[in-house]
């Protein structure tokens, strides 16, 4: 799935998102409101990753998303 997709989806794919990073709240994840590079920035700020790999992971998720 790509990003587009996603953000249009953002609010039924909520749940996987928490389901995957359950440490980002329902508030925080309605700021982010599928804008890619904010919620890279608080993956990264939450686990205190890379940012190459809170990226690594938000594009994985996406991929998968296809079955969402």
């Amino acid at each position: 799935m790509d990003w587009n997709t996603v953000e249009g989806n953002w609010k039924q794919l909520k749940g996987k998102l928490q389901e995957t990073w359950g440490d980002l709240t329902d508030d925080e994840l309605d700021v982010i409101a599928g804008k890619r590079d904010q919620l890279v920035g608080k993956i990264q700020a939450k686990y205190g990753i890379a940012k190459e790999e809170a990226e690594k992971q938000v594009d994985d998720f996406a991929s998968k998303c296809n079955n969402c």
